[in-house]
């Protein structure tokens, strides 16, 4: 197979020094991508770390079945998707990438004059953010790119309680049309996730063993 993996975070810029991001460096997409590679598959992965890949397999490098592409912003990933997307090259996406909910649509000064600049001076008491919306990247796959092969996507929650984890979740699946859910809470992220691909379905994996189970589903499909 060609598996297409996101991985790490996108920055949202406020000025030319200064952005928005998260806290994720892109582990879990990268362990999964070379768990592919190492089981013989064709991989493409695009991160904004690719630091942990080095890390995690100091000896790995491009190769006919392997290839990283980085990125920086949440534009540069929309860029790199709607190329790869609608290429129908992939038999199978797996968009672990924390993707920008929002982004800088404004600064503001307490008076409400625009701050914006390439540099924006440290001088003010007070500046404000006006924050818009991004799309929602995974939901172009298909409605938007036409892609039709096997699409995993991934889910993040914090503060709910298991049950209602499974419920967003599957509900988040279908929105995206996607045929696989890996579901988490921030507060055990590192320990597990659950796996499934439809209500009564989802099971329980540590994140040691989630590349490999993934990995497996895929190639079952």
């Amino acid at each position: 197979m060609h598996i297409l993996v996101t991985a790490g975070n996108t920055q949202t810029p406020i000025d030319d020094v200064r952005c928005i991001t998260n806290i994720f460096t892109g582990r879990t997409g990268t362990r999964i991508a070379l768990k592919a590679y190492e089981r013989g598959h064709q991989v493409t992965l695009l991160t904004s770390h690719p630091e942990v890949v080095r890390e995690i397999y100091p000896m790995i490098m491009e190769h006919t079945r392997w290839h990283v592409q980085t990125y920086r912003t949440f534009e540069d990933l929309d860029q790199l998707l709607k190329m790869h997307v609608p290429s129908g090259k992939f038999d199978a996406i797996v968009h672990c990438a924390a993707v920008s909910d929002y982004k800088v649509d404004g600064i503001f000064t307490a008076d409400n004059r625009d701050a914006r600049a390439s540099k924006i001076k440290s001088h003010h008491t007070e500046l404000w953010l006006k924050l818009t919306p991004t799309p929602k990247l995974i939901d172009r796959f298909r409605a938007e790119w036409k892609y039709s092969g096997h699409l995993v996507k991934f889910k993040l929650e914090t503060g709910l309680l298991e049950e209602e984890l499974l419920q967003v979740a599957e509900a988040s699946r279908q929105q995206s049309q996607a045929d696989w859910m890996v579901a988490n809470l921030f507060e055990t992220r590192n320990q597990w996730a659950y796996l499934g691909n439809g209500e009564g379905t989802y099971s329980k994996v540590t994140r040691v063993e989630l590349p490999e189970r993934l990995i497996r589903l895929l190639e079952k499909a």
